[in-house]
């Protein structure tokens, strides 16, 4: 059976200092923070790897964190995967639960997040599924 979860979300973004190789090439990399409220109360780290294109407006990410807290009472820990496009000034974006890593209440869970942006205002629609108890 399909769940859905929604609510707000705080995001902090921490550059790294890139190496000589990542400066060569362009690729930066930050350090992810959430704080998630509404279905999902939780907290997330993670790390993101950019890179800008040449053309204004097109750009890629891909990006890893670890969510744990609470969905809809249900206590437990997933990691979510992040892969980001824009083309020109087209976004493309793809938030996946990564197979297996669902921990306690949470075992099992899969599904895909979409995020909204509105006026700098960052909110989730998370469709998920998880076993029967």
């Amino acid at each position: 059976m399909s769940h859905h979860a929604k609510g707000p979300f705080e995001v902090k973004l921490s550059p790294q200092i890139p190496g000589p190789l990542a400066a060569e090439s362009a690729v930066g990399r930050m350090l992810l923070d959430k704080v998630f409220h509404g279905d999902l109360e939780a907290t997330s780290a993670g790390q993101m790897i950019a890179l800008q294109g040449l053309v204004e407006g097109s750009a890629g990410y891909v990006a890893l964190e670890r969510v744990t807290g609470t969905l809809r009472g249900r206590v437990g820990s997933f990691a979510l995967m992040h892969t980001g496009v824009m083309d020109r000034g087209t976004p493309s974006l793809a938030i996946r639960v990564v197979p297996d890593t669902g921990t306690d209440d949470l075992t099992g869970i899969s599904g895909h997040m979409n995020i909204v942006i509105v006026n700098g205002d960052h909110t989730y629609e998370f469709a998920y599924t998880l076993p029967t108890v």
